[in-house]
């Protein structure tokens, strides 16, 4: 397979598109502005051939480059374990939401390896780097909100201790997905929380943001918020 594949993001380069981008993710500097329709069609492009020799060799200059290796992940067809192998090597370049959110998203193998994932992912909430906390934070919230995990996400929620921004906005719209999957559970959860005030308060905002949450119950749970905010916004 040819694997001059940045000549290719560079003819999809979009400026307009770089611009709103660039502005979505004030932390990154190395976007080309190519769409995530067009980068979805080279992934899966790249999964019908070598893709295991294109893991080994893509570069990694461009936000798009890694967005696309993170996407090919998604469509390989390979065992669990091997996946979870690509997985590792990819968790290191995150360095922004957009690429945790959407890779995050794209793991839906997850879904039917529960407990195998589940271990894997114990040592991302753990860790003492931001985005690789965000990373195992995203997939508690897209694989496990539901009746079997439900106490474990919780516990895991509670046990992080980081002062990152993008750990705390994960945190706290993973505790506003439990509410509303789950919300008896969360609600007690909620009212002995160890959490810090900003995370607190932003899962409340983020919960009473919901449309599938009654305005009797936004109104409850406003009434929850804690007076001494931290400073973060």
């Amino acid at each position: 397979m040819d694997f001059n594949i940045r000549e290719e993001l560079l003819v999809l380069a979009d400026e307009e598109y770089r611009k709103f981008s660039a502005a979505l993710i004030p932390n990154i500097s190395n976007i080309i502005g190519v769409r995530l329709p067009e980068l979805r069609k080279l992934a899966k492009k790249i999964a019908s051939g070598d893709w295991r020799g294109y893991l080994r060799e893509a570069p990694s200059d461009y936000f798009e480059e890694i967005m696309l290796q993170g996407m090919l992940i998604e469509y390989i067809r390979a065992d669990v374990e091997e996946k979870l192998q690509f997985v590792a090597n990819f968790v290191p370049k995150i360095d922004n939401w957009s690429v945790c959110d959407s890779f995050c998203t794209g793991l839906k193998f997850a879904k039917k390896e529960q407990d195998r994932v589940w271990e894997f992912l114990q040592p991302y909430w753990l860790s003492d780097k931001e985005y690789e906390i965000r990373f195992g934070l995203v997939m508690l919230l897209n694989y496990f909100v539901h009746d079997q995990y439900i106490d474990r996400v919780l516990f895991v929620i509670d046990s992080i201790d980081h002062e990152g921004y993008y750990v705390k906005m994960a945190a706290a719209w993973a505790l506003s997905i439990c509410y509303i999957k789950l919300p008896d559970p969360t609600l007690a959860y909620l009212q002995s929380a160890r959490i810090d005030d900003f995370t607190y308060n932003k899962a409340l905002q983020k919960i009473t943001e919901s449309y599938r949450v009654d305005p009797e119950t936004k109104k409850r749970i406003r009434s929850m918020k804690r007076k001494a905010a931290s400073p973060l916004t």
